[in-house]
């Protein structure tokens, strides 16, 4: 699929049922050893990777021996913090094979409800895949209440994929993508190809999982892909369960392919745009000149700063006469920047004590007006 071979990044949820065989109790690791070299083929063609993967409790569940159908809440993140573990280590041994080093990164619904937060979580995997490395992201069940729960791994996948900028989404799970109705039951039931906008008379062609350690079913992943496809990422569903899955569905293994509705930068930037600021930032001629360059804007060409803000707020910059330029989200709070402004980065870094972020406003977080 040319969706798949020109991604810049791609997220690829991995179900459950996928990486954990519960009818021996084991995790399935020639599975993964054939995943792993899909995403060498991937790395190799330029294309960022990140992994969305359960398991874990699944994994936990067996090794703690607990069979009731539905757990409670404790009981799974106890099986979560046993299974995590093991599902780690299984990712870091496989992947390590082809020379990929992998990272442990986990998520609650608050690291991306909380634009603090968000801000440092995306600065993070986007930190690790520029650094060649391949993240195993997961909700983090241990800590994670029912209020700040993601619920399933489709949505928190959506989530990491708008987070980081991703173009292509694949939720590899049981099934073969959205069919017109159950195909278990009716023969009749059409594979749908590609849609290119979520209706509700799609939704209502969503079923419910049958698998008993899933969280999510078809709904869910139609969830995901509403919000996805919205921030500029296709999603594609298809079921993972042969080997080499990625280069399968490259090959034409049937799918649903969901269309983007924008490209992703263009969805940030409207998304910063659409933000009340929070105060402003009046920077001199070179900083101006540097902007436009696309490049970020730094604390040497701050002048002034007016409002109170933190770190991730959104502000406006203006130039010289008060004439609004762009708006960003800062990486600073109000009294911080007064203290470095129009100081190089290795002054501020000795006047605030610590080594702070490399600019004032990233380029990725600013959109010019």
């Amino acid at each position: 699929m040319k969706q798949i071979l020109t991604s810049n990044k791609l997220i690829i949820k991995i179900g459950s049922s996928l990486i954990f065989d519960s009818s021996i109790n084991k995790i399935r690791e020639d599975w993964l050893k054939s995943l792993a070299d899909d995403i060498l083929l991937a790395k190799k063609r330029k294309t960022d990777v990140i992994l969305v993967s359960s398991g874990a409790i699944a994994i936990g569940r067996n090794i703690l021996e607990l069979d009731k159908d539905e757990l409670t809440l404790e009981q799974s993140q106890a099986a979560a913090a046993v299974g995590q573990i093991r599902l780690s280590q299984a990712y870091q041994h496989i992947l390590s094979l082809v020379g990929i080093t992998a990272a442990q990164v986990l998520l609650t619904l608050d690291d991306s409800e909380n634009r603090r937060r968000y801000l440092n979580s995306r600065s993070t995997l986007n930190m690790l895949i520029s650094l060649g490395v391949v993240p195993i992201v997961n909700e983090n069940d241990t800590v994670a209440t029912d209020e700040i729960r993601f619920g399933d791994n489709d949505r928190l996948a959506s989530q990491v994929a708008i987070m980081v900028g991703a173009d292509s989404l694949i939720l590899f799970s049981d099934v073969d993508g959205l069919f017109t109705s159950n195909p278990n039951i009716d023969r009749s039931s059409k594979l749908l190809s590609e849609i290119t906008e979520i209706t509700p008379e799609i939704e209502n062609m969503a079923g419910d999982t049958n698998h008993k350690f899933a969280k999510g079913g078809m709904r869910t992943k139609l969830i995901a892909a509403k919000s996805a496809t919205n921030a500029g990422c296709s999603v594609i569903i298809s079921s993972g369960k042969t080997y080499s899955p990625l280069s399968k569905l490259i090959k034409g293994k049937n799918h649903s392919l969901f269309l983007a509705k924008t490209d992703p930068l263009t969805s940030r930037k409207n998304w910063i745009f659409s933000m009340k600021v929070k105060g402003k930032i009046k920077i001199d001629s070179g900083a101006i000149a540097a902007l436009k360059m696309g490049k970020s804007l730094l604390s040497a060409g701050v002048m002034e700063v007016s409002g109170t803000f933190l770190r991730g707020d959104p502000i406006e910059i203006i130039d010289e006469n008060h004439n609004s330029f762009a708006k960003g989200l800062v990486n600073y709070d109000n009294s911080e920047i007064n203290l470095i402004m129009g100081k190089r980065s290795f002054e501020a870094a000795e006047i605030l004590g610590y080594v702070g972020r490399t600019s004032v406003i990233h380029r990725d977080n600013m959109v010019m007006q």
